[in-house]
């Protein structure tokens, strides 16, 4: 270093030489040993383990949606905000050779560098490179990795995110303190299936409009996403029986196909109307439906559901609070807290429906049903709510549980409940069964499932639950799930199946 700087400055005076004087000259030689002093001191590198870097982001997205191979390049500013130079002990790729990302660090091409240096409020840029193949159906349909720093035995990452698959990205283009990360769906769009729909982040279904689902479309949702329809906008859901409306996560390996909360929910928040889904497989998220508070005094129900399984939820299969729901033919199943919790009141009507709680990947004790009439504000202030109506019409309600049922009352608003013709899973005592909120119900017999751990709920030929149910009720769902008809022998069965020879 010491010679470096010397050549450096004789270099300099022999270009000079001829318009310094001998004086100048003479002092110029003098310095050149304590400037290389002052140049070859080591400046003090931060050793705090509590330090952090920052980044232009704490998410890289890379949204551009291919229709052929293609790599993309963007970049990411990592910045040394403190007064002493910074030694980043190793910066890589979390997938390392096996990602489909690479990086670039001061102009090295890799998956990892060590002992990057940064000086004080100073910053480098890594380069992010991303190549997928959109054609390769085996590719998933969201290729993530994370660029892992370490600084003084401090772990950081940056989160890569990309798209595998050719398909409809449904990204947030909307950032506002404390709310979170959102886009907004094109007013009265419809969604097609001839390509996926991949949700990341709040998709938003905005007021006055309407989002339309065709049938046999596959709608895929990442960590924590949401389908969310805002107060006058309305989710139309048009499946058919074979080929059905699929909301799901959007991993596909075979270890996530039945694996609870990959995403967020589907919510139908305060105020939105005229939502009706039919011939859907809603599954794997935390909360399947999540129907919000509505207008007061509605003509016309919050959600008409019909011929849909809700399954394998990581709380609630249906999370209603004081909203209007009509439901026929629908299947409810294998939720790690409840099936269908009916909160702060409301108005319901679900007629041969299967609510069956047989989860098992870890200890559940909720029941399967709640009916609840309060709630507690932020001043722990007890507020009221109607439960104006919750009948249950040829249902099946059964789990694991010695009490799949709570009636979760207080005095001084309506509590009216009516379980008409249904095979029940409950402790209640006598004053419940033979009083006039049960009639003609069926207590603590097995419904006798095919696999109910295998989310198979038909009926053996044995069940209790055949020709139990109420005709009147049956002639008004003449069908069940599968097209079966329900009016060919004695009288219906309970549950959304009819058993058939």
């Amino acid at each position: 270093m010491i010679l470096r700087i010397y050549n450096y400055f004789c270099a300099i005076i022999i270009i000079m030489k001829k318009n310094l004087s001998k004086h100048i000259l003479t002092i110029l030689i003098l310095l050149i040993p304590f400037i290389a002093i002052i140049s070859c001191k080591k400046e003090i590198i931060n050793t705090d383990s509590s330090f952090k870097l920052k980044f232009s982001s704490d998410t890289i997205i890379f949204d551009t949606v291919f229709t052929t191979i293609g790599s993309v390049t963007k970049q990411l500013k990592v910045f040394n905000t403190g007064s002493k130079k910074i030694n980043i002990s190793s910066i890589r790729l979390s997938g390392s050779t096996k990602s489909n990302f690479s990086i670039n660090v001061d102009g090295i091409a890799t998956t990892a560098v060590n002992n990057i240096e940064i000086y004080p409020n100073d910053s480098i840029f890594i380069f992010v490179k991303v190549t997928v193949d959109p054609t390769n159906s085996n590719s998933p349909l969201v290729v993530s990795d994370s660029i892992m720093f370490e600084t003084n035995g401090n772990h950081q990452q940056v989160q890569l995110v990309a798209w595998g698959q050719d398909a409809y990205y449904h990204t947030p283009n909307h950032f506002f303190p404390n709310f979170p990360p959102f886009s907004i769906i094109s007013c009265n769009d419809v969604w097609e299936n001839d390509k996926p729909h991949i949700i990341y982040g709040y998709a938003v279904v905005d007021s006055a409009c309407t989002l339309t689902i065709t049938k046999g479309t596959n709608i895929h949702l990442h960590k924590n996403a949401v389908l969310w329809i805002y107060k006058d906008g309305s989710l139309k859901v048009q499946g058919t029986l074979g080929n059905p409306v699929i909301f799901q996560g959007d991993r596909l390996e075979n270890y996530y196909d039945e694996k609870a909360g990959q995403w967020g929910k589907i919510w139908l928040s305060a105020g939105s109307i005229n939502n009706e889904i039919n011939y859907a497989i809603i599954k794997n998220g935390y909360i399947g439906l999540h129907v919000d508070t509505t207008s007061v005094n509605p003509t016309q129900p919050t959600l008409k559901i019909s011929n849909t399984i809700i399954r394998n939820m990581g709380v609630a299969g249906i999370f209603a609070q004081g909203s209007w729901i009509e439901a026929k033919n629908c299947i409810v199943s294998n939720c790690a807290q409840y099936a269908i919790f009916l909160n702060i009141g409301g108005k319901y009507n679900f007629r041969h429906c299967t609510i069956g709680n047989y989860w098992t990947y870890s200890n559940r004790h909720t029941p399967s049903l709640v009916l609840n009439n309060w709630y507690e504000d932020i001043n722990v202030n007890i507020i009221l709510r109607d439960l104006i109506q919750s009948d249950f019409n040829n249902c099946i309600i059964y789990g694991l549980l010695e009490e799949e049922i709570l009636l979760d009352k207080k005095e001084g608003a309506l509590f009216n409940y009516h379980f008409n013709h249904c095979l029940l899973k409950t402790k209640l005592d006598s004053s419940f069964v033979f009083n006039s909120n049960c009639t003609n119900c069926i207590i603590n017999k097995s419904p006798e499932f095919i696999d109910a751990y295998e989310n198979d709920y038909q009926l053996k030929p044995f069940s209790f639950a055949i020709d139990k149910g109420s005709i009147p009720i049956g002639q008004t769902i003449p069908f069940d799930i599968l097209r079966h008809n329900r009016t060919n022998d004695l009288a219906p069965d309970m549950g959304a199946y009819e058993w058939f020879k």
